[in-house]
C-alpha cells in the first residue's frame, strides 16, 4: 500500500494544534523539531516538516498528498487545491490597521497612501476590488513597525487578539479576510482511501470535541419534558434506575447547546447530572 505525504507547519502557531489533532487520531509518531520527516509507525503516513508557505505548493505539485495549513496561506500562494476540511483552530482575521492618531474615516482614504505588507497578494486583491491604488509594500517579519518608522501609512496582517496593535500604536481599521486551519489535498485524489480513512479519523475527534456526554436521573414522569430538552446524536437512551419511578438519561449532545439548557433542564426535574468528555465520535 502506498504511503500516505502529509505536510504540517514545522515551526509558528499551528504547529503545536497540528500534532495534537494527529496523535488525537491514534496516529503514533515522533515530533523531532530538527527533522523533517516523521514516519508513523501504525497507519501507512509519513509527516513532512515544512514552512507553512511551501505547504500549498507541495500539495498541488504532488510531493506531500495533502497538508495542514492556515487559508491565508493557501489564498495568498494562489495554489490549485482541495478544501478537504476546516478543523477550525488556529482562527485569526486578516486586518488593515491604521496609526490611532490618523483621520482615516473609510477605505477610499487609503488611496494613495502606503501600505506595509507580509501578505501582497491578498491585500492587493482586496484592494482592487474596492478599486484603491495603494503602495503596497511589501515586508518580511513583523509589519506592526513600519508606520511608526516611516515606512508606511497603514499595514496588513493577522490579528488575533490586537494586543501587538495597540502596543504599537495602531487600531483595526478594515476586516480583510478571516482565516483557519485547513486540511487540504491535490486537486483530483479527494477518493483516495487513505485520504478519506484519515479524514474520517479527523472528522470523529472534531465532533467529539464540540460534544460532551450527559447522563442524569429524572422522574418518570418529567421524562417527556427531558428528551423534549436533550437533541442527541440519534435519540436518548433511559435506563430504569433502582428506585422505582425514576430512570437515568444518557445523550450525547453538543457543549454550547448543554450550557444554554442547563436550567432548562434543572427546572424540568433533572437531578444528578453529570458531564463527560469524548474521545471520538465515529458517525
Amino acid at each position: 500500500m502506498k504511503t500516505l505525504k502529509i505536510a504540517i507547519q514545522k515551526s509558528g502557531r499551528l504547529n503545536e494544534k497540528s500534532v495534537e489533532l494527529l496523535k488525537n487520531c491514534g496516529l503514533s509518531f515522533e515530533n523531532y523539531k530538527s527533522s523533517l520527516i516523521s514516519t508513523v509507525s501504525n497507519f501507512p503516513l509519513e509527516i513532512l516538516f515544512l514552512r507553512d508557505d511551501d505547504i500549498p505548493e507541495y500539495v498541488q505539485d504532488g510531493i506531500a498528498d495533502i497538508g495542514l495549513v492556515g487559508e491565508n496561506v493557501i489564498a495568498e500562494t494562489n495554489v490549485e487545491v482541495t478544501y478537504l476540511q476546516r478543523l477550525g483552530f488556529g482562527k485569526c482575521t486578516l486586518k488593515i490597521a491604521v496609526p490611532k492618531d490618523s483621520n482615516y474615516k473609510n477605505i477610499a482614504d487609503l488611496d494613495g497612501k502606503a501600505i506595509a505588507t507580509s501578505y501582497p497578494v491578498i491585500l492587493q486583491n482586496f484592494l482592487d476590488k474596492e478599486n484603491i491604488k495603494a503602495d503596497v509594500k511589501t515586508i518580511s517579519g513583523s509589519v506592526e513597525i513600519a508606520p511608526g518608522l516611516g515606512l508606511a501609512d497603514a499595514i496588513f496582517d493577522i490579528v488575533s487578539t490586537g494586543g501587538t496593535l495597540r502596543s504599537n500604536g495602531l487600531m483595526p481599521f478594515a476586516d480583510v479576510m478571516k482565516s483557519e486551519a485547513i486540511l487540504i489535498g491535490r486537486k483530483g485524489e479527494e477518493n483516495n482511501p487513505l485520504i478519506l480513512e484519515l479524514l474520517q479519523r479527523i472528522q470523529s475527534v472534531m465532533r467529539a470535541k464540540e460534544t460532551k456526554y450527559v447522563v442524569l436521573n429524572v422522574a418518570k414522569v418529567n421524562l417527556d419534558k427531558i428528551l423534549a430538552l436533550l437533541p442527541g446524536v440519534k435519540s436518548p437512551s433511559v435506563l430504569p434506575l433502582a428506585e422505582d419511578g425514576w430512570v437515568a438519561v444518557h445523550t450525547v449532545i453538543p457543549e454550547r447547546d448543554f450550557w444554554s439548557h442547563i436550567n432548562e433542564l434543572k427546572a424540568a426535574g433533572a437531578q444528578g447530572i453529570v458531564v463527560m468528555p469524548i474521545e471520538k465520535i465515529i458517525l
